[in-house]
């Protein structure tokens, strides 16, 4: 029998991140699941540690960020987060600095949401941070790092997202058009990423990975 494991999560309150986290509470691989976030979520279960930090002074935290496996949810829009050094911020800052603490403490695997189009050379600036942020995870030296880049994510968010939710009722009617090369672009159910986040995690794997949107469709479907 497999010794059961501790999971971190950051980002829990988001989209993916709240699918997520009901995932592993549930999943017999983990015995403890720690949470951090800026608040405490209304979420009780006796697997569930729930820690408030400032994200800003994460390396304050580090004695309580230790896990085997860290799943980063962590994400938000230029626009909610105000500006693009905001944005840099959430989406590179904090994810790098959770990893490199993660490390540190011996985490064997770092899986992170990251998005379609990442690319550190893009002229894009959303998908240039994304992918500077995966180039840095990679680079860290973990035993293993799983990168989900899903398409348009969909779900209930308790955040009003206007241009996200005009582009999901485009989609929806022609997503029975979405075959071959562009099932990639097929929007996502939130809850399929974070099924197939704990379905990589499972696979015990070592190196890095980086899963496609058409991909995390199928493996959310394996577990």
């Amino acid at each position: 029998m497999h010794r059961t494991r501790n999971a971190l999560i950051a980002g829990a309150s988001g989209l993916v991140g709240g699918h997520c986290l009901q995932l592993l509470l549930n999943s017999e691989r983990y015995s403890q699941v720690i949470s951090i976030g800026r608040r405490d979520l209304p979420v009780i279960h006796p697997k569930l540690d729930q820690r408030v930090i400032d994200f800003d002074n994460m390396e304050r935290y580090a004695t309580e960020l230790a896990a085997d496996d860290v799943y980063c949810c962590l994400g938000t829009t230029i626009k909610k987060a105000g500006s693009k050094d905001a944005f840099y911020k959430v989406d590179h800052t904090y994810v790098t600095k959770l990893a490199e603490i993660t490390l540190q403490k011996q985490a064997s695997q770092f899986l992170v949401v990251s998005a379609m189009g990442a690319d550190a050379g893009s002229m894009i600036f959303y998908n240039q941070v994304k992918g500077k942020m995966e180039e840095h995870v990679m680079e860290l030296g973990f035993e293993t790092v799983h990168i989900f880049r899903p398409s348009l994510l969909l779900g209930e968010r308790e955040e009003h997202r206007a241009g996200e939710e005009f582009a999901a009722k485009i989609m929806k009617p022609l997503q029975g058009l979405m075959v071959g090369p562009l099932r990639k672009y097929k929007p996502v159910q939130a809850e399929t990423v974070a099924k197939a986040m704990l379905y990589a995690a499972s696979l015990n794997q070592t190196g890095n990975h980086i899963h496609p949107s058409d991909e995390i469709q199928k493996m959310g479907r394996k577990l």
